[in-house]
């Protein structure tokens, strides 16, 4: 079935068929530092229904408390911790479900978000930003040295991203025995500012999967590693979810592959001629131009 403009119609057939609302962040909350205009107002009036909001975002810079300081910078001080799911803190969690040594250390290519969750989950991390300036050198008879205890390398977002960096992460998954290579997200490009999109953490792993000829396992959008948390705290079926999202090939196909609804806002990546494109084989059930046309329809007479 083709997507459906969102209507007041079939806002309200949406709305009372779902408990809880999963917000991506950028591109659909915020662009940069900057709030999208009506957010606030929007999220308010979905909490005041019943109804629970969680954000899920593919971003791992950011810790979860991080992510909690941002929203309250932006003016959006209810949100708690608790409420936040990024992919920093799905990395962190696929190593605790998994079992991962405790006397193993975690390599991480990305930013400071990575390696906080890796601390709350009590494992070991190295790298990140402290090896921003740090260089490679190619030099007769010298050999580069990495650490043989590492038994996971982490890549996601890292704007710092350098040729040691990826040396590093190489040597460990192709040499250390057994070594897990985990992709926070592998999203093409990213809304890190108000004016224009960046290249993603998708180019970072593609780096890395060129130099290692491996395929990551990847624990943000769209794998549903996520889902297993939010299913839990919240105790309702997937159906009774909506993911609210500006990606098709992330949010959406994260929403579907999960059995969630699914709605589309045009504030982000995807614009509604790639939408209705007619090879795009994503399809969200709604899609609307932006967060705060929940608020103009939820007030809106149905037709």
């Amino acid at each position: 079935m083709a997507p459906q403009l969102l209507s007041s119609r079939t806002f309200k057939s949406l709305f009372d068929s779902v408990d809880t609302f999963l917000f991506d962040c950028d591109g659909v909350i915020w662009k940069g530092e900057t709030l999208i205009d009506g957010v606030s107002q929007t999220l308010d009036l979905i909490r005041s229904k019943g109804k629970n909001v969680v954000f899920v975002t593919n971003n791992s810079v950011k810790s979860r408390r991080q992510y909690a300081e941002k929203f309250r910078s932006l003016g959006l001080s209810s949100v708690t911790q608790d409420e936040i799911f990024s992919s920093s803190f799905a990395a962190a969690m696929y190593l605790k479900v998994n079992n991962f040594p405790k006397d193993k250390k975690v390599y991480v290519i990305g930013g400071e978000g990575v390696l906080e969750e890796l601390q709350i989950a009590g494992f070991s991390g190295l790298g990140g930003p402290e090896d921003g300036e740090k260089k490679a050198q190619w030099k007769s008879n010298c050999l580069f040295e990495h650490d043989k205890s590492v038994g996971a390398v982490v890549v996601g977002l890292d704007p710092n991203i350098n040729y040691y960096k990826l040396q590093y992460g190489t040597l460990c998954v192709r040499e250390n025995p057994g070594c897990l290579f985990i992709a926070t997200n592998r999203d093409a490009v990213g809304h890190m500012t108000d004016l224009q999109e960046w290249p993603g953490a998708g180019c970072m792993v593609a780096a890395m999967c060129g130099s290692t000829e491996r395929e990551p396992i990847v624990v943000g959008k769209p794998s549903t590693f996520m889902m297993d948390f939010l299913l839990q705290k919240f105790g309702t079926d997937s159906s009774r979810m909506c993911m609210v999202g500006d990606r098709l090939d992330t949010d959406i196909l994260f929403g579907q592959n999960a059995g969630c609804k699914t709605l589309l806002v045009l504030t982000g990546v995807t614009s509604e001629s790639d939408l209705l494109e007619k090879d795009n084989k994503i399809e969200p059930d709604y899609y609307t131009r932006t967060v705060s046309d929940i608020t103009k329809l939820m007030d809106s007479p149905s037709k």
